[in-house]
């Protein structure tokens, strides 16, 4: 007899099959109404903001057909239909294809001698409402599939150590990427956070038969501990049971982010390129103008919430609104770091009697430099720093180009061993307001952490990682992780 599980479980594999067919011709739909929309909102639009520049008029076959076709034919062939990436990188991928796009109707529209009776205003708004309404669409339909647990590809993981543990939490709380984790194979000890995520189904010598029980149509490998020929034999031994299957190396601390690969041999070898984005000039003054555009804008709109927390800290404590600290910056320039003022005015001699008379508390401040139960801190301080809203005034910082928008964690001149060999990665580029560290949990991660994430930043650095950490950064703020 079959039980209630068995069948639920059958459902689930029979629907597996179809979720590679299924899956792009919904987004095909989803988009396909989006960009009506779209077109629809910039119609209107456009005749509202230019009302003496005649009625616009677009064929049917335009904007019914041909540009939603030639959305749809771009999207699909940068992989936006076919490809299942983490829900940040498909926006990276929808912006980018979004340009070509507009590159392209522009192109068509003059190819074909109708410039002059195609507003440039609406090509201007379709850019900007196709973009935020795909977006809007594609994260709404994400959010229903994974709500309801469906059209989900079932996954194999391979490792439960501590890359598994760090690996699964970022992913299963992705949307965008739609997968259904089976449970995993372990030889050793699995770690507690793979255990309390997913079960184990066995070890690595049951993967064909995990595979072909569960349906398993991918396969994720997180074990880097494992040797060249410990990797070939598995893929040689899985590949032609499942249609993709993953890996992870062990990499270290290599930027991957700006690795490119080129095959040779016909394929038989293969060569790791990676770039220094940051060597390269143009880059780092997008980066800069970006700074210096965002900050000026953000610096206008919360100008009222700067007034009322100084005015809120002087009647808390009486003094100075502003305290400034001496922070290492790019290329090992010292400046004065800009923070709302959080302690008692009489903090350095607190800290000095309070360090010679608490062992404990003397050895939790040489271990991060910071003290969970501080009793230097103010009440309106102590709100302040779990709301990071004490960093705002660092947005002067930015204004003289001493700090950056996003970047490692501004540190102090006895921090810098603690770096070691990793200090040089620090130079290179200006400390940030926001970083990974601030977006990762802040205080409950070691500083050993911290360093490795500052690291990783400088090494994979981009300009839309730097968009993706700023939008990380309302939601850490929120909801308070880590902050003391």
């Amino acid at each position: 007899m079959i039980n209630e599980n068995t069948f639920i479980s059958g459902i689930k594999r029979h629907k597996a099959q179809y979720v590679d067919f299924l899956l792009p011709v919904i987004l095909m739909i989803v988009d396909y109404s989006a960009i009506l929309c779209a077109e629809k909102i910039s119609f209107e639009l456009r005749n509202i903001l230019v009302p003496d520049g005649g009625q616009l008029y677009i064929s049917w076959l335009a904007f019914f057909v041909i540009c939603p076709f030639i959305y749809m034919i771009f999207f699909h062939s940068n992989g936006i239909y076919t490809k299942r990436m983490q829900y940040w990188v498909s926006v990276k991928e929808i912006f980018k294809t979004n340009i070509y796009i507009m590159v392209t109707l522009i192109l068509i529209i003059y190819i074909a001698h109708i410039a002059g009776t195609i507003s440039r205003l609406f090509i201007f708004l379709l850019w900007i409402f196709s973009f935020f309404l795909i977006i809007l669409f594609h994260f709404l339909l994400k959010l229903i599939l994974d709500k309801s647990k469906i059209l989900r590809i079932p996954i194999l993981i391979m490792g439960a150590g501590k890359t598994a543990a760090l690996v699964l939490q970022e992913l299963k709380n992705d949307i965008g990427l739609g997968y259904y984790f089976v449970g995993f194979l372990e030889d050793n000890i699995p770690d507690k956070r793979v255990v309390a995520i997913i079960p184990q189904l066995g070890k690595f010598s049951d993967a064909k038969r995990v595979i072909s029980e569960m349906k398993v149509s991918h396969v994720l490998v997180i074990a880097p501990g494992l040797d060249d020929k410990s990797i070939q034999d598995l893929v040689s031994s899985l590949q032609p049971l499942v249609k993709e299957i993953a890996f992870i190396p062990d990499m270290g601390n290599m930027p991957l982010a700006t690795l490119d690969t080129e095959s040779l041999i016909d394929g038989h070898v293969v060569i790791f390129k990676i770039r220094n984005n940051l060597s390269i000039w143009h880059n780092e003054a997008f980066k800069f103008c970006f700074d210096m555009v965002v900050t000026f804008i953000g610096m206008l709109l919360i100008s009222p919430i700067f007034l009322f927390i100084a005015l809120w800290i002087y009647t808390d404590s009486p003094g100075p609104i502003i305290f400034r600290h001496e922070r290492i910056g790019k290329n090992g320039k010292k400046f004065y770091c800009y923070k709302f003022r959080t302690m008692c005015v009489d903090a350095e001699a607190k800290l000095k009697i309070l360090l010679e008379h608490d062992p404990q508390a003397k050895a939790e401040w040489e271990k991060d430099f910071k003290l969970k139960e501080d009793p230097r801190i103010t009440k309106s301080g102590d709100f302040l720093r779990k709301t990071s809203l004490d960093e705002l005034p660092q947005i002067f910082n930015v204004l003289k180009g001493e700090m950056s928008l996003v970047g490692p964690r501004p540190i102090v001149e006895a921090e810098i061993v603690r770096y070691g060999k990793y200090i040089a990665d620090y130079y290179m580029v200006r400390p940030g307001i926001t970083g990974i560290w601030q977006t990762s949990g802040r205080s409950d991660v070691t500083y050993d952490e911290r360093v490795q994430m500052d690291t990783w930043y400088v090494r994979n650095w981009n300009v839309w990682l730097d968009i993706v950490l700023l939008w990380r950064t309302f939601k850490v703020v929120v909801e308070k992780k880590g902050a003391y």
